[in-house]
């Protein structure tokens, strides 16, 4: 594993730890809360990375910053564009007013309205395009080329994964006798980000992606030795529904990750009711990810000490709505 870790193209610790130096005093160190609830569910430790409390909603903000960090003034002088199902779209929205330059977000046109809202509120120009994020990635690219913007991919660049690989790196400095850490995969720039710490800081510790049954690309992926088109994605974490995985993504996924598994959209609903009712966390679908593969089983814990990741906290459905699983 050490000779593979170290292989060429993958992200390095020195990366991550550079993205860590520029992130300070931009981003939230969030808290890895143990869970009565999860813990007990599944006769674990449990530990709960809450990104979900990040500025923005969610980590992706740790990514964004970090590209748009190192863009010149000369690059971003006509702005930057991004294409993303939303919580991409609030981060580079957000990474683009620090550093004070317009800003252009692509999003599907069945985002939900608390992502388009947020991305809208924190003063980016929005572009709807389609469903899949083929045709928002095509719509983006355009638009960067007619207008002269910068393209901020949403997963599959080293930056981005450098940025995300910060989570990583804060798991395993607070909790450094980890078992297990879980991650959610859309692209997967998050769960490559904390492989690519998590295994050079605690070598011994597995790292598990999780991804939607409808919408599996990574597990997809690492089936067929190469990203795969997806014919058609359906689930309700909308955060974790690219229909194929990154090149950059999957050889961190393929090089680093102990396992990927997939969780279908019931187990999802359970854990995030249970994460909002009893952890009194508020966890949109794809956040809850991770929770939901210990609480079907898809992950055994086996009394062992797990960090599962929370991605985001911008949720649509309230507790209380009609879809929304009642209190346990």
């Amino acid at each position: 594993m050490s000779e593979v870790v170290q292989g060429e193209g993958l992200v390095g610790l020195t990366e991550i730890e550079a993205a860590s130096r520029r992130l300070a005093g931009i981003v939230v160190p969030t808290p890895l809360l143990p869970s009565d609830a999860v813990s007990e569910a599944v006769d674990a430790q449990v530990r709960l990375k809450c990104e979900n409390l990040q500025r923005a909603g969610s980590f992706k903000i740790r990514g964004a910053y970090n590209f748009v960090s190192q863009l010149s003034d000369d690059q971003v002088s006509e702005g930057i564009i991004t294409y993303s199902s939303g919580n991409h779209a609030q981060a580079v929205a957000l990474a683009g007013r620090l550093r004070e330059v317009r800003v252009v977000v692509v999003m599907p046109t069945d985002a939900p309205k608390v992502k388009r809202d947020g991305a809208e509120r924190l003063g980016a120009e929005l572009v709807f395009e389609g469903t899949t994020s083929v045709e928002r990635k095509a719509r983006a690219e355009s638009i960067a080329e007619e207008e002269g913007l910068v393209v901020v991919p949403p997963f599959d660049h080293r930056h981005i994964i450098a940025g995300q690989g910060t989570v990583g790196l804060e798991i395993a400095r607070a909790w450094p006798d980890v078992d297990v850490v879980l991650a959610p995969i859309g692209g997967g720039g998050l769960a490559s980000g904390v492989a690519a710490s998590v295994k050079r800081l605690l070598p011994s510790a597995k790292v598990i992606g999780v991804e939607p049954e409808g919408a599996a690309s990574m597990r997809t992926a690492l089936d067929h030795g190469a990203p795969t088109l997806l014919g058609e994605v359906d689930t309700i974490a909308d955060g974790l529904k690219p229909v194929i995985a990154g090149d950059l993504t999957f050889e961190h996924a393929h090089s680093l990750m102990d396992d990927v598994v997939t969780v279908d959209d019931d187990a999802i609903r359970k854990a995030a009711g249970l994460l909002v009712h009893r952890a009194k966390l508020v966890v949109e679908w794809s956040g809850a990810a991770t929770t939901a593969a210990l609480l079907s089983g898809r992950v055994k814990a086996d009394g062992g000490r797990v960090a599962a990741v929370i991605s985001g906290g911008n949720l649509q459905t309230l507790p209380g709505s009609a879809g929304f699983p009642a209190a346990p």
